[in-house]
């Protein structure tokens, strides 16, 4: 039996804002803007190339609270200037040494799940764009 992951909720202070950015800046899809009355929207966007979608939440007290949401790519280095391009500002280049030391740029050997950069959207929540160059394999 497959677990899939599908959505990851995002909470944001503002939804119109974060909207463009995920659209504009990271370069999401927008899946759906759904209002319902004055309380209710749903706003799903989704990553390129990826099956697992992120939905917005307005929540000003928890806008900001979420970190280490990670995105896959094959090419750091590609990923970091189309970012950039975008006009999003994306961190240089780092890994981590023995003992979670960051260091600046990509891991010496340039192994999977080993090289990243990172980037918060409006509110400050955080992610961390990591290389894989291989396919995954399924556990």
């Amino acid at each position: 039996m497959d677990f899939t992951l599908e959505l990851v909720v995002v909470p944001v202070s503002d939804v119109d804002r974060a909207k463009e950015f995920y659209r504009e800046r990271a370069g999401f899809q927008l899946d759906i803007d759904i209002r319902s009355g004055e309380d209710f929207r749903v706003v799903q966007l989704t990553p390129p190339g990826s099956a697992c979608s992120i939905a917005l939440m307005r929540d000003p007290d928890g806008a900001g609270g979420v970190g280490g949401l990670h995105l896959v790519v094959t090419d750091l280095d590609v990923a970091r200037e189309e970012l950039l391009a975008r006009g999003l500002p994306a961190s240089e280049i780092f890994h981590f040494e023995e003992g979670g030391v960051r260091v600046p740029g990509p891991d010496p050997q340039r192994r999977d799940y080993a090289s990243y950069l990172s980037f918060s959207d409006p509110d400050g929540n955080g992610w961390l764009v990591q290389e894989v160059r291989r396919t995954p394999t399924a556990a």
